[in-house]
């Protein structure tokens, strides 16, 4: 509920003492869910981890199906994105609107093209039978535990691009709310703490990237 206190700016809830203490709050809860989100994927590279070095030679057999190529591009397109939210920033810090609004759109757009280049290297791989867990039936790798590195590879990819997909869904909250002009230098918590949500997303990859494309 917004802060009823004469004088008080729209954007002040109430139990707020002023715009600065509610920033502060704000940036330490995104903080400590960030947290949470680096504890979760730490737990995944632990599991890939271990099996990796019960199946080296597993590991890059299976490397080998996926494209590096179109890994590497969409590692380009987050790294793009992760700029472009940093300009979004930036442009709400300055009152520039309009800024803002387009940096939010080419993030938007970015995240979209990393997710469509996602679905059709699932896509191909399902074609030719590389499915998680028991439904895996691809003969391409000779390797009787083929399907241990598919079933972390579709896990960590799968929860990352869920991430990308809540991630995209913010920025659009947040270019809806910038349309109506409701972000200034005075305001601009929530393009902030959804910016550093973002760049964890974009950090997770860059980690993910190496480690299952890049074997070797």
């Amino acid at each position: 509920m917004a802060n009823s206190t004469a004088g008080a700016p729209a954007h002040l809830k109430a139990h707020f003492v002023d715009s600065d203490q509610q920033f502060e709050s704000a940036k330490m809860g995104m903080w400590l869910f960030l947290v949470t989100e680096i504890l979760f994927f730490g737990g995944l590279f632990l599991a890939y981890i271990v099996y990796r070095a019960w199946n080296p030679e597993l590991y890059i057999l299976a490397s080998e199906e996926l494209n590096t190529f179109w890994g590497a591009v969409n590692t380009v397109v987050l790294i793009g994105s992760s700029l472009t939210v940093a300009m979004a920033i930036r442009s709400a810090q300055m009152n520039q609107n309009k800024g803002l609004i387009i940096n939010l759109a080419i993030t938007i757009a970015l995240a979209c093209v990393f997710m469509v280049i996602k679905a059709f290297e699932y896509e191909h791989k399902f074609h030719y039978g590389i499915f998680p867990g028991e439904a895996y039936s691809y003969t391409g790798i000779d390797h009787p535990k083929a399907n241990i590195f598919f079933s972390i590879y579709y896990m960590m990819t799968g929860l990352h691009g869920l991430h990308v997909v809540i991630g995209i869904g913010l920025m659009i909250w947040l270019l809806i709310r910038a349309r109506k002009g409701e972000f200034s230098s005075e305001y601009y918590t929530p393009v902030e703490i959804t910016g550093l949500y973002w760049h964890l997303v974009d950090v997770i990859w860059i980690f993910l990237f190496p480690l299952l494309y890049l074997i070797d």
